[in-house]
């Protein structure tokens, strides 16, 4: 992930229930002004890995970027207290506080995205956001199916995911209808390296959440971006978000699946740009 325009400092964060989340603050070094923070949160059985070009992207534009993998993700741990997506909200704005980014925009894939509308709606520090770039996510109706979270927890599963052609076309669903070869095998590598118990809990914890009755008081700008062929999270769902965040804007990216920082990467880095220029 490291080029030629960045410093890097790895760094952990301790929560207060004990989980140490993995970090890296990416700083350009060019004599340039600075183009504000990124802080970029991944979804479910996924790491900071899965925003590699979307990080060098901001580099190259001016941006200090922050990655952290997410609890029980990566090279972070569980943690003492049950998982739950107000959790995941807290470890985000622990990570905002160790790192000084509290007026960054934060970009939330997916189950990330879950977490930065958590931390959005229940922490008044996030006021202080310059924007949230929420990529295939939703505030309600993911009540993943028993039989979808036995399947993620399952040595069966995972043993499949470690073929990787075998893995790649268990989860081929998720991207778009032909996907880039290399693309397809990162989010094979990044399932099959997530412990099974991890993927089967991190699906689990969403049933029942809901926080649309939250969004009317986020204001903080934010741009919703969905693909169009997206199998995981309905499209719906996401329209639903945008339209009950006061100030948000729904994009629809043609042909995308749910998969957008290692599809769409340049969408992103352009959603981000838009949000970080309006900061006062």
């Amino acid at each position: 992930m490291t080029t030629t325009f960045e410093r890097t400092r790895e760094t952990t964060v301790r929560t207060d229930d004990g989980a140490e989340l993995a970090v890296t603050v990416l700083t350009p070094l060019r004599d340039t002004a600075p183009a504000g923070d990124a802080v970029l949160v991944h979804g479910w059985a996924h790491s900071r890995r899965a925003w590699g070009t979307v990080a060098d992207r901001l580099i190259r534009h001016g941006h200090r970027v922050v990655l952290y993998d997410q609890r029980g993700h990566g090279a972070s741990t569980l943690g003492r207290t049950p998982l739950d997506v107000p959790r995941l909200g807290a470890d985000l704005a622990a990570v905002l506080d160790h790192t000084g980014a509290h007026q960054a925009v934060v970009a939330g894939h997916s189950g990330g995205g879950f977490a930065a509308l958590s931390y959005a709606a229940l922490d008044d520090r996030a006021a202080h956001l310059s924007g949230l770039a929420l990529l295939g996510t939703a505030a309600h109706g993911q009540d993943t199916p028993d039989g979808e979270v036995k399947m993620m927890g399952s040595s069966l599963f995972s043993r499949a995911l470690a073929r990787p052609p075998l893995g790649r076309r268990l989860l081929s669903s998720t991207m778009s209808k032909n996907p880039d070869p290399h693309a397809l095998e990162i989010n094979r590598q990044l399932f099959c390296a997530t412990a099974p118990h991890v993927r089967a809990d991190f699906f689990r914890c969403t049933r029942g959440w809901d926080l649309r009755d939250r969004l009317a008081s986020v204001h903080t700008p934010a741009i919703v971006l969905h693909g169009d062929r997206d199998k995981v999270i309905d499209i719906d769902l996401a329209k639903t978000l945008a339209a009950q965040l006061p100030r948000a804007r729904f994009d629809t990216l043609p042909g995308a699946g749910h998969m957008l920082p290692l599809e769409h990467p340049e969408q992103i880095v352009d959603a981000v740009r838009e949000l970080s220029s309006r900061r006062p």
